[in-house]
């Protein structure tokens, strides 16, 4: 069938080409946050700023509560004594406060700065990949 026609129903259509760059050029905005980033322009520089100050504050207000919970403890039984010699199931409320009951108290300190973290990085990764308006 050498000379037999191919019938194309419908509107003929035309030929895309696709390349990689139009396609990279079409997903980056210029100016995004982004872009910023991956810059290192001081707009970038001054977003992960704002992330590691974040991070900085929240490791210091739970050391200031496991500073305040724990090293209290110490200062409590000094300043009232019959406190220290309180006995709690035939224990001294001393030793199972700090030597029983920190633990636990330190593992949920340490959970809540772990979730509290990542919900700082959430939030920094959702205003990177907010859309431009």
């Amino acid at each position: 069938m050498a000379g037999a026609e191919q019938r194309v129903s419908g509107p003929a259509r035309a030929r895309t080409r696709v390349v990689l760059a139009e396609v990279s050029r079409r997903q980056h905005r210029p100016g995004g946050a982004r872009t910023e980033l991956t810059q290192q322009t001081p707009v970038g520089e001054a977003l992960i700023h704002g992330l590691v100050r974040a991070q900085l504050a929240l490791a210091l207000q739970l050391s200031a509560v496991v500073l305040v919970g724990l090293g209290g403890l110490p200062w409590l039984f000094a300043v009232a004594p019959s406190v220290g010699r309180m006995t709690v199931f035939g224990v001294n409320l001393p030793w199972l406060l700090l030597g029983v009951l920190s633990f636990p108290f330190l593992v949920a300190v340490g959970w809540t700065y772990v979730r509290l973290a990542e919900r700082n990085e959430q939030d920094f990764t959702d205003l990177v990949q907010r859309p431009e308006r």
